[in-house]
């Protein structure tokens, strides 16, 4: 039997709603709109699809077979034997990648500074290192406080002096990980590290994706790491990578582009990136917003549901935001599946946390 697309984020999103009355009202549901016809379901299980579903695999169904990722979006492989690799973007500054995370390490007369540990190789990053110098860890900068990103700095060893955003330390004093020490040095808006001859700019212009994000600037190499913003050449992590704040998230990647960094790391994904993929995001996501919008406008509530339903104002919202979603899967994926990687594990993701956001915020 054909399976029927349930919204994972309608539950979410009525946690902002007055009441059931509140919800029937604000979709203008009325009874006299038309009901598709049915199946003999059992209530709450799969029944008939919603008229003109995508293709492509929704939340929770498997897909046996995913998208090819674009050729313009491979990348050196990763030797198995070693689980990382090395590049280089400037004078004695180098990114370590598994091809899906990204961390940096910059090299001065001294020692040495490294920008996150990623749990799934940092134990290699002192490898990293020793095939560049032999010069010690001094310092060790947090991008922000999620664990996946900073959660193997243990692994370095030594005790680097540790600096982060002040609500990066907030909220690590919160979580009491012990795999996250806590920050030694803080700062609020700015804060620049000078070591030997070379300079990291440290700034903070608010995150939408986390408190206390920040945008790493090594101005001599002109690059810049931002991590959870731009993922060059591939879809975003789901729901614009879990951003607390979504029209912010848009503004931050809107801003990026206009910074002068010839070099972007990301900290995901499998390359590095450049103004052209932040364009190219950005026009994915003005995309995506315009078919959303014109989703909502143009979508009835109630309509493809059973009749005894339609007390239900949960039911009656749960069948409105999935239609509008496959409205807004079929108005952007013609245009964007071939050109982004990854697209379709996350494109319904997309799609429901941009109507959300419109609705909401």
């Amino acid at each position: 039997m054909p399976l029927r697309f349930r919204s994972r984020v309608s539950r979410v999103a009525v946690a902002g709603l007055v009441g059931m009355v509140g919800v029937v009202a604000l979709l203008g549901f009325s009874a006299a709109q038309p009901v598709s016809s049915q199946t003999d379901a059992s209530p709450g299980q799969p029944g008939t699809p919603y008229l003109d579903m995508p293709s492509l695999a929704p939340i929770g169904v498997r897909a046996d077979r995913y998208l090819p990722i674009p050729k313009e979006d491979a990348a050196p492989p990763i030797d198995p034997a070693k689980g990382y690799r090395t590049q280089k973007l400037g004078r004695d500054l180098y990114m370590v990648t598994d091809n899906g995370y990204q961390s940096m390490f910059m090299v001065y007369e001294t020692g040495v500074v490294v920008i996150d540990a990623p749990l799934g190789y940092s134990a290699h990053i002192r490898q990293a290192i020793a095939e560049v110098t032999d010069r010690p860890i001094t310092h060790v900068i947090y991008s922000h406080a999620h664990t996946d990103h900073i959660g193997g700095v243990n692994d370095l060893g030594g005790h680097p002096v540790i600096i982060a955003q002040e609500e990066t330390k907030r909220l690590l004093e919160k979580a009491k990980d012990p795999r996250r020490p806590l920050p030694t040095v803080t700062f609020k808006d700015s804060y620049s590290l000078k070591v030997g001859s070379q300079r990291l700019d440290l700034t903070y212009p608010g995150s939408p994706h986390e408190p206390g994000n920040i945008f790493i600037y090594a101005p001599e190499q002109k690059v810049l790491m931002v991590v959870d913003m731009v993922f060059p050449g591939w879809m975003p992590w789901r729901r614009f990578a879990l951003a607390k704040d979504v029209p912010g998230y848009f503004d931050q990647v809107a801003y990026i582009d206009t910074l002068p960094w010839e070099t972007l790391v990301g900290g995901h994904v499998n390359r590095v990136g450049t103004h052209a993929d932040v364009r190219r995001q950005l026009e994915f996501m003005n995309d995506i917003k315009a078919a959303a919008a014109a989703a909502l406008k143009s979508t009835p509530p109630g309509e493809e549901m059973a009749a005894e339903d339609k007390a239900n104002a949960w039911a009656v919202y749960d069948n409105y935001i999935d239609r509008v979603v496959v409205k807004c899967m079929n108005a952007v994926t013609p245009k964007w599946q071939s050109r982004l990687g990854g697209y379709d594990a996350f494109i319904w993701d997309q799609c429901y946390a941009m109507e959300q956001s419109i609705r909401i915020d």
